[in-house]
């Protein structure tokens, strides 16, 4: 049988898309690579510079390390070729800083990046409050990773259902800084190294 795709719904930042003509194995496996396994953009390290906030600095990184970034792709190296790689290397790891001073609530789009093409999708994401001469100063480094390694670098919330004709429909909405479209588009081609990978592993058997 034939795969058919059908698109029915589409959204800025999700996607609902019927399959036929594969087998539940096919639609979970493509689920766990696009939740797991598509690169995206988080922070990774913050350095304080100042912080007189009511919160703790390891609760304010935790809060930045979930704030989805947009990123260009072509740009950045993959997490496996900057296992040695420094902060000060710009394919590796963009910078950003934050300094504001209260009374205020710093958001999101506070963050200002030396790379135009890394920044919050959203911008009004809250990080903490700072009330009267209270200051926040702070670099941080952001990297691409995997959802395997820690929920901040999951690029995509997706879940699938099947009917009594075994049609598959599949419901992806993005929470990085990827499109819904790029996420299911780089999972199948993730999807296809691994075949073709073990297809040559079988053959030098």
């Amino acid at each position: 049988m034939a795969i058919k795709i059908e698109i029915l719904e589409r959204k800025k930042h999700a996607i609902k898309f019927s399959v036929e003509g594969v087998k539940p194995s096919f639609a979970n496996a493509l689920r766990r690579i696009m939740i797991s396994e598509v690169p995206t953009m988080a922070i990774e390290w913050v350095d304080f510079k100042k912080n007189d906030s009511a919160l703790y600095d390891e609760l304010i990184a935790h809060r930045l390390g979930l704030i989805p970034l947009t990123y260009d792709k072509r740009a950045y190296k993959l997490p496996e070729e900057c296992r040695e790689a420094s902060v000060k290397d710009s394919q590796c790891y963009a910078k950003l800083t934050l300094k504001k001073r209260g009374p205020c609530v710093v958001y999101s789009g506070d963050l200002k990046s030396e790379d135009e093409s890394v920044k919050p999708v959203f911008d009004k994401i809250p990080i903490v409050e700072l009330l009267e001469n209270q200051e926040l100063e702070l670099i941080a480094y952001a990297r691409l990773g995997y959802g395997r390694e820690h929920i901040k670098w999951q690029g995509a919330v997706v879940g699938y259902s099947i009917d009594e004709n075994g049609k598959i429909t599949f419901e992806v909405e993005s929470c990085s800084g990827l499109s819904p479209e790029e996420i299911v588009i780089t999972a199948t081609e993730i999807f296809e190294r691994k075949v073709k990978e073990f297809k040559k592993q079988v053959n030098e058997l």
